[in-house]
């Protein structure tokens, strides 16, 4: 069985190998074919070392940096190339492939970057941290009460983007000696003020329900989806009432550690499927394409597991549960929002049709819900969030530009005194 295993895993690195080969060749091609970055034209970069399985994390930025770029351009140093391939095809943005350090060198020196963007950390950030005389900003993937959010890594960078109160207390709690009120800035959720597009299906009389669970995780305290605990049987007593739409959004890594949640996923895929077979009007959807915001719009309630996809619905202010995840090793900060959520336990799940009932008609629920979304993105207003991101690159801009500043008067200073022509020259 060992040597089994050795020539499985030979094989599957030899796949990957071709695969990432041809990756890199595709995506030179395609360059070459797009034709070299203006010299000197972009302040703004997106750093991203991942593959395309982590592309998520970047698909959610897409509509506000294009937006970013209509006043400053911004480009993307994509280091893998599966993920800059996926880069090329969905951002908008033009995309600089750099898998070396002599490539990311390259392009540096002939752009003027001020800024460096970050959605994720991971450990290929380093090999950019090298390049003063910039501002290394980590903006994140997304905004939630994860462990995630308070990581000592946030002192790597020089500034970090945050949602809101929420997440300067959060931080506060955690992080020793962080000058909160120097090195965060506060933009709410851009990615909010895009939300919508055209629905894949026709509206109707029907309640519209986002299921939309994370991934199993990658070791206990993180154990927060709940496609085979609460997945199932919510989606089955959903689809049994033919009152109610099911929007299924799992996460896209669902699966990948765990395989009772792969075979949970797919028998909820099929279910939706055999549905709507069987009632062409019911319309359920599963959704697994780049484009997040319409379902959150769309839903008139929400079941999500604890994870971005809670504040992202949470920004919208409309109502929404939290699956509370049955393994107890589970790491829940309850300090946040989810001390005064709407969890929805294993033993809830069966009841789902007469939990959203209630939740739709609780005036002080839905009071509850407003003032947590003003705690977590303050003014929420269409608009409100671009305006300030928009605002926090400015201010970062103009400190790059004081620093500059300073510096190029000091050298001035530095080499008068070098070459005082009142200086008397010794005999």
């Amino acid at each position: 069985m060992p040597l089994l295993s050795d020539a499985r895993k030979a094989v599957a690195l030899i796949r990957r190998a071709v695969a990432s080969r041809s990756a890199v060749i595709e995506v030179r091609q395609r360059l070459r074919a797009e034709g070299a970055l203006a010299p000197h034209h972009f302040q703004i970069a997106v750093y991203f070392a991942d593959s395309d399985v982590n592309i998520y994390q970047m698909r959610q930025w897409y509509k506000p940096l294009q937006r970013l770029a209509e006043r400053w351009p911004v480009m993307i140093l994509a280091r893998n190339a599966p993920g800059a391939a996926a880069l090329l095809e969905e951002s908008g943005l033009p995309v600089a492939f750099v898998p070396k350090v002599g490539d990311l060198e390259s392009v540096i020196s002939q752009q003027d970057i001020r800024i460096v963007l970050y959605v994720n950390q991971n450990t290929r950030n380093f090999q950019m941290f090298r390049y003063g005389r910039r501002w290394h900003v980590f903006i994140n993937h997304g905004e939630s009460d994860k462990m995630y959010m308070t990581t000592n890594q946030y002192k790597a960078y020089d500034y970090a983007f945050i949602a809101g109160e929420a997440a300067r207390e959060r931080l506060g709690r955690v992080l020793w000696d962080y000058d909160l009120d120097r090195r965060t800035l506060e933009i709410g959720r851009p990615q909010a003020d895009h939300f919508g597009g055209t629905l894949p299906y026709t509206a109707d009389d029907r309640t519209v329900v986002l299921y939309a669970p994370t991934w199993e995780g990658d070791r206990p305290t993180a154990f927060y989806g709940s496609v085979v605990t609460h997945g199932e049987k919510l989606v089955s007593a959903l689809l049994a009432t033919g009152r109610h739409r099911v929007i299924y959004r799992p996460h896209p890594r669902s699966g990948v550690e765990n395989e009772a949640f792969g075979a949970a996923n797919k028998r909820i895929i099929a279910a939706l499927a055999a549905a709507n077979a069987a009632d062409p009007s019911a319309q359920h959807v599963y959704d697994d394409g780049p484009e997040l915001g319409w379902q959150l719009a769309a839903a008139d309630v929400a079941v999500v597991d604890i994870s971005a996809m809670v504040y992202d619905r949470l920004a919208t202010g409309r109502p929404l549960f939290v699956t509370r995840p049955a393994d107890p090793r589970a790491d829940v900060d309850t300090a946040g929002y989810l001390s005064d959520c709407e969890w929805l336990t294993v033993d809830q799940a069966d009841d789902i049709v007469a939990q959203i009932e209630r939740v739709q008609h609780d005036e002080t629920a839905t009071a509850r819900l407003a003032l947590w979304s003003r705690h977590y993105f303050g003014d929420t207003r269409p608009g409100a969030s671009t305006q300030r991101f928009h605002a926090a690159i400015e201010l970062l801009l103009e400190r790059w530009q004081e620093y500059n500043d300073a510096e190029l008067s000091a050298r001035r200073a530095e080499a008068v005194d070098e070459h005082d022509p009142d200086e008397v020259e010794p005999d």
